[in-house]
């Protein structure tokens, strides 16, 4: 039996046979995506030439650490194909993201590739969206205006993420609620309310964005889903 970083490390190396010579390529952010990191700095190293583009600081200051060539957002026309993690993935390939507080730009680079493939391990396959809590990053100016309103409309609870006693802020300067729907019947429609809630910056779910999704388990088994 793999252990967790085993089958992380396992999912992120079967996604490098996706990678061609001098693609652009967005990289996640999250512990799978760890690996990926580490491994593509020995494929540059053994002469891949590509462009990237971090979807975090953390992302991003790991990436120049081991000499990946790293870009901005803006610096590229787009990307050809980006690699990331994901907090809960399903048989259709939606998404919840931002566990790791990295959504709005998480988002922002999978909307402008090409591709996007999600690397897991198998706890992360689900039947049905919604055990994870979904993120939603917020203005924190309002953001308990915001919180009642989702509370309110979904009934459900919503709790500011909190670390060392303080709010997390994001890259960009937000907080982010942690919305405790369990269930999540349809993501679609939910998706478009939430963004349309003001103050509401960016919602967890990634919906038709993913293109495959690579799925390691315990007993080395890897596998490959393609979205219908």
């Amino acid at each position: 039996m793999l252990t967790k970083e085993e089958i992380k490390k396992l999912a992120a190396v079967e996604s490098l046979r996706f990678i061609q010579q001098h693609m652009t390529i967005g990289i996640g952010t999250g512990s799978t995506v760890y690996w990926l990191i580490q491994e593509l700095a020995i494929r540059v190293q053994q002469g891949l030439s590509c462009r990237c583009v971090p979807t975090s600081s953390v992302t991003d200051t790991l990436a120049k650490e081991l000499d990946i060539p790293m870009f901005t957002l803006n610096e590229v026309e787009k990307i050809d194909l980006t690699i990331d993690g994901a907090d809960e993935i399903d048989p259709q390939l939606s998404l919840i993201k931002g566990g790791g507080g990295a959504l709005l730009q998480e988002k922002m680079v999978a909307a402008a590739s090409d591709e996007l493939i999600i690397i897991a391990d198998s706890s992360k396959f689900v039947q049905q969206l919604g055990a994870f809590a979904l993120p939603v990053e917020v203005i924190p100016y309002g953001w308990k205006q915001v919180q009642r309103h989702i509370e309110s409309a979904n009934k459900i609870t919503a709790s500011l993420r909190i670390k060392n006693e303080q709010p997390v802020v994001t890259d960009h300067g937000h907080y982010i609620l942690d919305c405790h729907f369990q269930q999540i019947s349809n993501p679609a429609q939910l998706a478009v309310t939430l963004n349309t809630i003001p103050g509401v910056v960016e919602n967890g779910l990634f919906i038709k964005m993913a293109d495959k999704a690579i799925i390691a388990d315990a007993d080395g088994k890897v596998q490959v889903f393609s979205a219908k």
